[in-house]
């Protein structure tokens, strides 16, 4: 047999082994359909909750995704994620830190799958509500709030918290927020 050969029969085998390489969620949610039909339901419930926690981590890699590259005259820590699961609500988020030369610094952070998004939505969607909150601004078509420390908050799609903090400025913290890509996020 040549060399060839042998190659071209791992790549092979390898192609046909693959599909028997199942994604860890639907791993997970196999198993609880089969514990649930066997009558299992404990066991059901955690998979379904590893499932659901797996997605999570899924979303928090996204959300890392969506995060903006530092602006001239910063740098960009790597990216954090967290998915935390039914712990307080559940939430799936990603965050960076940025610094300046001076040693300013700006954390914007994405937070998505929680039911507390929805709730904080509907203080966002109300003017009277959102200003008592801070200084009205907009981030691109979306509203956001600036509070006296310069920090932005915004709900996008009812769906996603945004929040822009640190100790830079007030316009550093609202460029940063100028920055991210509300309309893939919002997409989401």
């Amino acid at each position: 047999m040549t060399i060839n050969r042998i190659i071209a029969g791992i790549f092979l085998l390898g192609a046909l082994a693959a599909p028997a390489f199942a994604d860890d969620i639907i791993d997970a949610m196999d198993a609880a359909r089969k514990a649930y039909q066997s009558g299992d339901l404990t066991n059901a419930k955690q998979s379904l909750d590893l499932a659901s926690q797996l997605i999570g981590q899924k979303n928090a890699e996204v959300f890392a995704t969506l995060l903006p590259n530092a602006l001239p005259g910063w740098k960009a820590d790597k990216a954090s994620t967290q998915a935390l699961g039914m712990a307080g609500f559940g939430a799936s988020m990603a965050s960076r830190t940025y610094q300046n030369a001076k040693g300013d610094s700006v954390e914007v952070q994405i937070t998505g799958d929680s039911a507390m998004v929805a709730q904080i939505a509907a203080f966002f969607s109300n003017p009277a509500l959102a200003g008592a909150m801070g200084k009205l601004v907009r981030v691109g078509s979306q509203r956001a709030i600036q509070d006296n420390d310069g920090n932005v908050k915004m709900v996008i799609a009812n769906k996603f918290m945004v929040s822009v903090e640190g100790s830079a400025d007030a316009a550093a913290k609202l460029a940063y927020a100028q920055a991210i890509d509300v309309a893939k996020l919002s997409k989401l």
